[in-house]
This record gives C-alpha cells, structure tokens and sequence, in this order.
C-alpha cells in the first residue's frame, strides 16, 4: 500500500508501506493492506510508517485528516517533520513555554490545553528518535 503525508507547503512522505501507525485524535490506530476505508481525526504524535524492506520511518505529525481507501493511506495535516530531526531541548522549552500560557478564561484555557498535547507529543517523538 502506499503512505502519502501532505501539508499546507508540501509532500512530506510519499512511500510503499507495509503497514502504518498513525496518532488518532483519541489514540493509536494501525493500517495494513486490505483495510476497511475509513476517514478519522488525526491528533498529535509520532506517525510510523515500516516500509515492505527496511527501517521503519517515524515523523510527528500535527492535527489534520486521514484517509484509507484501496491500497493507499493519505494524511492531510499541519505539520509533518522527521522525527529524528526533532530537537529534544527545544521541545521541552516549547512545553515549558505552553505551561506558562495563561488560562484564566475558558477559551485559553481550551488552547493552552491543546498546545499542551501537542507539545508533550512533540517532545515524547523528539526523545523516542534520539
């Protein structure tokens, strides 16, 4: 089956796969071959995609949409890096900086509890990669 990652400015993947992993909105989900198709919420974490031979290839990916139909798993989202090009030192600033996001109002309460998933994912594929 192929994996195909795209974001607003590029193709950041476009592989054969033999089966993928994928953040959910609500947890992990795996794709192989002859999958029922399906469109689902994707959230943020680590994307992992093994190839029929080789290493497997791991990115973060950040919100957006996946689709499965036929032999082809196609996520549309924000942001999509290597993991191994993840900095560990600047995720955890980048946690420690959504820590100190004010929350005094319902709505930034909302978003500096979304940025905070996305940064502790972010920094959980940074460590996982080195």
């Amino acid at each position: 089956m192929k994996c195909l990652v795209v974001t607003p400015e590029k193709t950041a993947l476009n592989i054969e796969a033999a089966s993928v992993v994928l953040p959910l909105y609500d947890g992990e989900f795996g794709v192989m071959a002859g999958h029922t198709p399906m469109i689902a919420r994707i959230g943020a974490g680590e994307l992992r995609v093994k190839p029929p031979q080789g290493n497997t290839v791991s990115y973060y990916v950040e919100g957006g949409f996946v689709e499965v139909l036929g032999d082809t798993v196609a996520l549309l989202t924000m942001r999509a890096l290597p993991a191994a090009e993840l900095d560990v030192a600047h995720a955890e600033q980048q946690l420690a900086d959504a820590l100190k996001r004010p929350s005094n109002t319902p709505e930034l309460a909302q978003l500096r509890e979304e940025r905070l998933i996305s940064r502790r994912a972010r920094l959980r594929a940074a460590k996982k990669a080195h």
